[in-house]
């Protein structure tokens, strides 16, 4: 799964990982008709995943099995969308995931007598308008009077951009994380002005704070420090430090491959370039491996930088140097300080 496609998928599954919020989201986005027929109790989870594992860049799936009050089990096979693009043959993902549940339970059962009764859905936060039929027979190829005997599957939409604000959820934890989903993809100036509502649907479900506020430093560019520290002090004034400290480690964890891919390939370059000059494929050969060997340093070491200049402002240059020179255990040993620490020297020198 695509780094772009990670942070959607977390916080979707997040929302719905506990039974009664997942129950939250089927009564408030299925259709009157299958609503009215769900039991009280709240819906399991089908574990797995039926989404082919090359297209999972782009969607990502929920399977859930909800009672119903005539005592048929209803299956609700939820689809994700997270390209920042429509795709119009999405109609045919719906019915791969469909055809991939079903034959797992006919394979799990050969003697099976009935099949599950199995309403899919589409959650959609992109920006484009959905403009997309919500049934699979509008990709087929054929004269219109032939569709009574061909194979068909309609599908609930749900396009969070056209869910107004103040009516996306009335269930306070699936307002939050609907919220940020809706506005992960917009534009800065869009998100920015959205934070507002985002903090104040925080408020009222304080325990999604650190996944959501994990989402937004991935997908809102322009929040810096200040503004999360601000966030934590409204919707967990008592927990600031704690949650400042999982921040910073999550984005650790986060960031940190992303600048060991950096490096290795500006190592690579370098080593390829080192060759050319020098006329020799030993040269090529030995700058990939110098540029492998500092990989991990230079990494590192601009991550760190990075931080420390979230947290204390613009560096003197005596610690950007000692950053420069340092070996791995020295940065490994300061990013853990960063985390307690209440000013830069603390962060050298504790």
């Amino acid at each position: 799964m695509s780094e772009l496609t990670q942070p959607h998928d977390r916080l979707f599954k997040a929302l719905i990982s506990h039974p009664e919020h997942a129950g939250a989201l089927l009564r408030e986005y299925l259709p009157a008709e299958p609503v009215a027929l769900l039991a009280p109790t709240p819906p399991r989870l089908v574990t797995g995943s039926f989404v082919d594992e090359n297209l999972r860049e782009y969607f990502s799936d929920r399977m859930f099995v909800a009672d119903t009050r005539g005592g048929k089990a209803l299956h609700v096979y939820i689809l994700i969308e997270h390209k920042s693009y429509l795709d119009r043959k999405v109609g045919w993902q719906v019915v791969r995931g469909l055809f991939a549940f079903l034959d797992q339970r006919t394979r799990q059962d050969p003697d099976w007598t009935w099949l599950p009764a199995v309403v899919p859905m589409i959650f959609y936060h992109g920006e484009q308008k959905w403009v997309i039929p919500s049934e699979f027979l509008t990709l087929v190829d054929a004269d219109p009077i032939l569709y009574p005997w061909l194979l068909n599957a309609r599908f609930v939409t749900v396009n969070l951009g056209e869910v107004e604000d103040a009516r996306i959820a009335r269930d306070a934890r699936l307002r939050a994380g609907l919220l940020a989903l809706k506005y992960g993809t917009r534009d800065s100036q869009t998100q920015m002005a959205a934070l507002e509502t985002i903090v104040s649907a925080l408020i009222e479900a304080p325990e999604l704070l650190l996944p959501i506020m994990i989402y937004l430093l991935t997908t809102f560019p322009e929040l810096d420090e200040s503004i999360v520290r601000g966030v934590v002090v409204q919707v967990c004034p008592r927990e600031e430090t704690e949650m400042m400290s999982q921040f910073a480690r999550e984005i650790v964890e986060q960031n940190k491959q992303t600048w060991l891919r950096q490096g290795r390939q500006e190592g690579r370059q370098e080593g390829r370039q080192e060759g050319r000059q020098e006329g020799r494929q030993e040269g090529i050969q030995e700058g990939i491996q110098i540029g492998e060997r500092q990989t991990h340093l230079k990494g590192e070491a601009a991550l760190l930088l990075r931080l420390l200049e979230r947290r204390f402002g613009s560096l003197p240059e005596w610690a950007v140097e000692r950053i420069h020179v340092a070996d791995t255990t020295a940065i490994e040993t300061w990013g853990e300080r960063l985390l307690t620490a209440q000013s830069l020297r603390e962060v050298f020198e504790a």
